[in-house]
């Protein structure tokens, strides 16, 4: 169950998406998601608190979880949310800053059309009620990097409100059993944002940097647990986690800490904590017991955000001016849950390759790329672009956008298998070979390496029939029905050819002269006691 809250913030130009989830939890067994962290031979505080949570106790009792989320994600835009100044990521600290931003007497915000186009969509991709008419708000709190001592934000009446996101997971045991949840979205909001501080721990310095690059995703997690059925429990707030693992890290963590603490006769502060990436754990920053006043009040210097549809939109009304939802709405790209479903559908995909087809950046536009050139069947090339390639690129840590193997390489590749010029072992030499060699073609390396199937079948036949008559106990146990005995004869033939010939050609061969032959031992020029007339 949820109660997400998904606001938009910006420095210019940032949001957060925050979303409430609950789930149910035992006090017992390492949650998913554990990690190790310390020296090797030693515990790590995470092990630590996992062995005591496995401790079984008497009466021991279900928890369950209760998580919100405030996600701020930058908006991708030219300029700032409140201001021209550029925006541009690692720039110089203080190189991109405008009166405004800095907070001089007399400066005015102007509102970034971008921004709010890019907040509508976000609030439709959601599934959210877009509020026609939206309000500003100021939220005061004097900190250094707030110069102007107050933040403009959406506090009363934000642009987007009561939406839902419905993602897949992959479960069971060979994960392969994909499972549809749903998360309430609170509200979206665009949001002013400070600035960064940057501690110089060497002179005992703080500087501020009124550019804002702190990356381009940060996340707040709210955290309680309490028994089902019971009210809700103490809540912890793990401020400006940056990436998805390390939220997920510390969720883990956190619950886990709370289900301890509290079993163990201890109480939950309501205070905030950091997570420390190098410990595996979070740590106390500063309590909560006194709420924060931010005095809000409207922002006297920006009127109410209205917005339009195409049936309210004013006649002869300048579209420079006036920002249409259901155009936007037109504007949106197909969204995963779709492009999910057509996959499926048009390859007979399982639903679980798809999760991954789209999870991967750039692996799904480089599928595409190798079905528009190969004649090989979309189920094969589900399996190599899956299997194969992803496999090579994870050994190596790598992008899909940093492969050496490039999507027509692949799909000549696959040709080459599809109409049966090389086996399936020397498909897969030849994808190494264009791993390790950028320039070369798949058909150069097979050329090269010699490694063609034999196209020859009298010459084929002839081998088979050497074999069969080299092993006449192998071919004793083939007519015994023994399974194993046809596949020692192939991978001898195999082995012959230099793996050259295809297995499901030699194992036709091989059948066909067993049942033409009139053998019940060794064949009839090496039989004891033989005489020629």
């Amino acid at each position: 169950m949820a109660a997400p809250v998904l606001r938009c913030c910006c420095p210019g130009r940032r949001w957060a998406l925050a979303c409430i989830d609950r789930g149910s939890r035992h006090g017992r067994g390492a949650p998913p998601g554990s990690w190790f962290c310390g020296k090797r031979g030693q515990r790590s505080v995470v092990q630590q608190l996992l062995s005591a949570a496995q401790k079984l106790r008497k009466g021991e009792r279900e928890w369950t979880a209760v998580v919100g989320l405030e996600i701020h994600a930058q908006i991708s835009s030219n300029s700032k949310l409140f201001s021209a100044s550029k925006v541009h990521f690692a720039a110089p600290p203080n190189s991109l800053v405008s009166f405004f931003d800095a907070s001089l007497p007399g400066t005015l915000p102007v509102l970034n059309r971008r921004c709010v186009e890019a907040a509508v969509m976000t609030g439709l991709a959601l599934n959210c009620h877009i509020n026609k008419k939206s309000l500003f708000d100021r939220k005061h709190y004097f900190y250094a990097d707030l110069p102007a001592g107050y933040q403009i934000t959406q506090q009363r009446l934000p642009i987007a409100v009561n939406g839902s996101l419905v993602y897949s997971v992959c479960a069971g045991k060979k994960q392969n059993q994909v499972i549809s949840k749903t998360v309430r979205i609170k509200q979206i909001q665009l949001e002013q944002d400070s600035g960064k501080t940057l501690h110089d721990d060497l002179r005992s310095q703080t500087l501020i940097d009124l550019n804002r690059a702190e990356g381009q995703l940060r996340v707040d997690a709210n955290i309680s647990v309490h028994h089902p059925g019971e009210p809700l429990g103490v809540r912890t707030e793990v401020k400006n986690l940056n990436s998805a693992r390390f939220l997920a890290k510390a969720i883990d963590y956190e619950i886990q800490r709370q289900i301890n603490e509290l079993e163990n006769g201890g109480e939950i502060l309501n205070e905030t904590r950091s997570f420390d990436y190098k410990l595996g754990c979070t740590v106390p920053m500063r309590d909560k017991e006194g709420k924060q006043d931010y005095r809000f009040i409207p922002e006297p210097n920006l009127p109410p955000l209205v917005l339009y549809d195409s049936a309210s939109l004013p006649a002869n009304a300048d579209p420079q001016q006036v920002i249409n939802i259901d155009q936007i709405r037109e504007q949106l790209p197909e969204l995963p849950s779709v492009t999910r479903e057509k996959l499926v559908q048009q390859y007979g995909m399982l639903p679980e390759h798809s999760l991954t087809l789209l999870n991967e950046v750039g692996l799904l536009e480089f599928f595409q790329n190798v079905i528009k050139e190969t004649r090989a069947e979309p189920k094969k090339v589900t399996s190599w672009v899956l299997n194969t390639f992803l496999g090579f690129l994870k050994q190596q840590n790598l992008a899909v956008s940093e492969s050496p193997v490039t999507p027509s390489a692949l799909a000549e590749l696959l040709n080459l298998l599809d109409r049966k010029a090389i086996s399936s072992a020397a498909a897969k030499q030849v994808f190494e070979e264009l791993w390790r060699n950028e320039g070369k073609t798949p058909a150069q390396i097979v050329s090269e390496k010699q490694l063609e199937l034999m196209q020859d079948q009298e010459a084929l036949e002839q081998l088979c029939h050497a074999m069969m008559e080299e092993h006449p106990q192998v071919v004793m146990d083939m007519k015994k029905g023994n399974p194993r005995a046809i596949n020692k004869l192939i991978g001898l033939v195999r082995k012959a050819t230099v793996n050259r010939a295809d297995p499901t050609v030699i194992k036709e061969i091989l059948e066909k002269q067993l049942s033409s032959r009139n053998v019940s031992g060794p064949s009839d020029g090496h039989r004891s006691g033989a005489c020629e007339t």
